[in-house]
C-alpha cells in the first residue's frame, strides 16, 4: 500500500495539484464497487461500500458515513490514514473545505464523478480534473444481459420507451448514463456478477429512435448523437461523458427514468411480495439454524443463508450478507463473516440479508438473534429498537409526509430513550428496487429525504443501535406506501426471548402482534 501511495503522489506532481479525490466508485458510479475497480481500497485498504480518500504529499484522509466509523478505524494504518467520520446529516465537502488552504488545486478524476459533484466541489475549491486518479485498477465486468418478463415489470420496454419520447422534440434527445436508468428502462438485468442485477449500459433515446450501449459500444457512444440538445441528468452522469457532449448538453428538469422507477407498478409491488415471502423464508430458516445448531461460525451461517436463498429461488445476493456477532454486530456494514468466531450461549447474531429474484428487484431485511439465554442489556436495547421501529412504521402518514419526518420522529424516541454507551449513527432508511438502495425516497437527516414519500414507493426502516464495546441490534423491514399508509413486504416474526415486554405500551403489543405470525 505504501508503495501505491508513493505513486499516487509523483502522480499528484506531474498533474501539478496538491490534493487528489479518489473515489470507490467506477465508471459508472457503481455504488457497490468490486474492490477490483475500488481505487480508493487499493490506496489506504478500506473495503466499505462508499467513502472517499483526501491525499496530500504528507497526509491521508478517509472520510465515513457513521455506518463504517469502527470499520475504517479497523481496516486502516492509523500512522497512515486520518478518519474523518462523518455524522449523520454531516457534508463530506465542507469538511473536506476545512482541510483544503484556500488556492489549493484539487485532482478531481472526472469519470467516477458525477457532473453534479463536481460543480458543487467547484463553489468550494479550485479543481482540476482529471481522466485519471493514476491508480491501476481492473475494467468493469459487462456481464451477461437477459430480459424481464413483462409481468414482473408491469411495462414493456417499448411503452416506457414511447412515454419519454412524447416529452422529447425534433433533434433532441436523452442520454442515460446511469445503470438502473437503463436496465429499467429496457426491462433487462444480469445476474452473473455478485450483488448486483443491473446491467452496465447507457441509451440514447431521441423523439424517433432508441440506441442502447453495451460492450464495445460503450467506448463510442457520443459518435452517434448527431441531435442539436442533449439532456442529461448532472446528478448521474459524469463529468467525463458530459465534457463528450460539449455545448448540446442541457441539465434536464426531472429525470422521467427516474421519476417512473422510484414509484413502483402493482406488478412490481407484486413480484416484491412474493420475493418477500421467500426471504422470509430463508431467514426463517437461518433462524433455526442458529438456535439449533451448535459451534457455528458467523463464516458458517452466512454460507448456510445463501444456501436456503437458493432454495427458495433466489437468482443471486442483493449484497453481501451482513453476519455480525457480538461486538462485531457494532459495525453497521461489517462484512468480514469470520470463521473463528463462534457463537455460544449468550451470543448475539445480527443478520443483514437480501437477494434477486426473476424480477430483478432487491430485498432487504435485518433481524438479530441470540443463541440460548439472552442477557438484561440485549433484552433492552433489542426491545427499545423494536419500539422504534414499531412507531416509525406506525407513524400517521399523509400525501405530504417526508423521509425526513419518520427520521425525526426516531431520532427523538432514541433520545428520550437513551441507553448509556448505544448511539444511532445512520439514517432510517433508503429506497429499495433494482440496486438495493435507491432514492427518492429516502429516510434520513439530509436534504435529500424532505421529498415526498408517494404511493407505490419502497423503502426500509432500519432503526439501531450501537456499542463497540458490547454489540448492536439493527432491526429492518422493507415497506411500501400505499392509500396514505407504511406497509411491509416481510411479514417475518421478531424474537420473543429478546423482548421485554414491559416496556412495550398497549399500543405497541397490538402493533408487534402483526410481526408474530410467522
Amino acid at each position: 500500500m505504501n508503495n501505491i501511495i508513493q505513486k499516487t503522489r509523483e502522480f499528484m506532481k506531474a498533474e501539478k495539484v496538491d490534493f487528489l479525490l479518489v473515489n470507490s466508485t467506477n465508471e459508472f458510479l457503481v455504488e457497490y464497487n468490486r474492490l477490483e475497480e475500488n481505487a480508493r481500497y487499493k490506496l489506504c485498504g478500506f473495503s466499505g461500500s462508499t467513502g472517499d480518500v483526501l491525499l496530500s504529499q504528507d497526509k491521508l484522509y478517509l472520510f465515513v458515513d457513521g455506518r463504517y466509523h469502527i470499520q475504517a478505524d479497523q481496516e486502516t494504518d492509523s500512522t497512515i490514514v486520518t478518519v474523518v467520520k462523518l455524522q449523520a446529516g454531516q457534508s463530506q465537502l465542507l469538511e473536506m473545505a476545512k482541510i483544503i488552504p484556500s488556492g489549493s488545486v484539487v485532482g478531481v478524476c472526472s469519470k467516477k464523478n458525477s457532473q453534479k459533484r463536481v460543480e458543487e466541489m467547484e463553489k468550494q475549491f479550485k479543481i482540476k480534473l482529471l481522466d485519471t486518479d493514476g491508480i491501476e485498477t481492473e475494467d468493469p465486468d459487462f456481464g451477461e444481459i437477459e430480459d424481464i418478463d413483462e409481468k414482473y415489470c408491469g411495462r414493456s420496454s417499448e411503452e416506457k420507451i414511447k412515454e419519454i419520447q412524447k416529452t422529447l422534440s425534433y433533434n433532441e434527445a436523452i442520454l442515460l448514463t446511469n445503470p438502473e436508468d437503463v436496465s429499467y428502462l429496457y426491462n433487462k438485468r444480469d445476474f452473473s456478477k455478485p450483488y448486483t442485477s443491473k446491467i452496465l449500459a447507457k441509451a440514447l433515446i431521441t423523439n424517433n429512435q432508441d440506441i442502447l450501449f453495451t460492450g464495445e459500444k460503450l467506448k463510442h457512444f457520443d459518435k452517434y448523437i448527431v441531435s442539436d440538445v442533449v439532456y442529461v441528468d448532472s446528478a448521474t452522469i459524469t463529468a467525463y461523458d458530459k465534457g463528450l457532449l460539449g455545448k448540446k448538453v442541457r441539465q434536464i428538469k426531472e429525470n422521467p427514468v427516474l421519476k417512473m422507477r422510484t414509484v413502483k407498478t402493482d406488478a412490481e409491488i407484486g413480484h416484491l411480495k412474493t420475493a418477500f415471502e421467500r426471504t422470509d423464508k430463508a431467514v426463517f430458516a437461518i433462524r433455526d439454524y442458529v438456535e439449533k445448531t451448535d459451534n457455528i461460525s458467523e463464516y458458517d451461517i452466512d454460507k448456510k443463508l445463501e444456501e436456503y436463498f437458493k432454495e427458495f429461488g433466489a437468482k443471486g445476493l442483493s449484497f453481501k450478507t451482513i453476519v455480525a456477532h457480538n461486538q462485531n454486530s457494532a459495525l453497521a456494514h461489517y462484512s468480514k463473516s469470520s470463521k473463528n468466531e463462534i457463537l455460544k450461549d449468550g451470543s448475539l447474531v445480527l443478520i443483514d440479508c437480501g437477494a434477486y429474484y426473476e424480477g430483478g428487484l432487491a430485498t432487504d431485511i435485518t433481524r438479530v438473534f441470540v443463541k440460548g439465554k439472552p442477557s438484561e442489556l440485549q433484552k433492552k436495547v433489542y426491545t427499545t429498537v423494536l419500539k422504534a421501529f414499531l412507531n416509525a412504521f406506525n407513524y400517521k402518514t399523509t400525501t405530504e409526509t417526508t423521509g425526513y419526518e419518520i427520521d425525526s420522529l426516531v431520532r427523538t424516541f432514541f433520545e428520550e430513550n437513551k441507553i448509556d454507551g448505544f448511539v444511532f449513527n445512520h439514517g432510517l432508511g433508503h429506497g429499495i428496487g433494482i440496486n438495493v438502495h435507491e432514492a427518492p425516497p429516502n429516510l434520513g437527516c439530509g436534504e435529500i429525504a424532505k421529498s415526498v414519500i408517494k404511493d407505490n414507493m419502497c423503502f426500509t426502516i432500519e432503526p439501531g443501535l450501537y456499542n463497540k464495546e458490547h454489540f448492536g441490534v439493527r432491526l429492518e423491514n422493507s415497506c411500501y406506501m400505499q392509500d396514505g399508509k407504511i406497509n411491509s413486504f416481510s411479514k417475518m416474526c421478531y424474537e420473543k426471548k429478546l423482548i421485554d415486554y414491559t416496556l412495550l405500551t398497549e399500543a405497541e403489543k397490538e402493533w408487534l402482534a402483526k410481526f408474530e405470525v410467522r
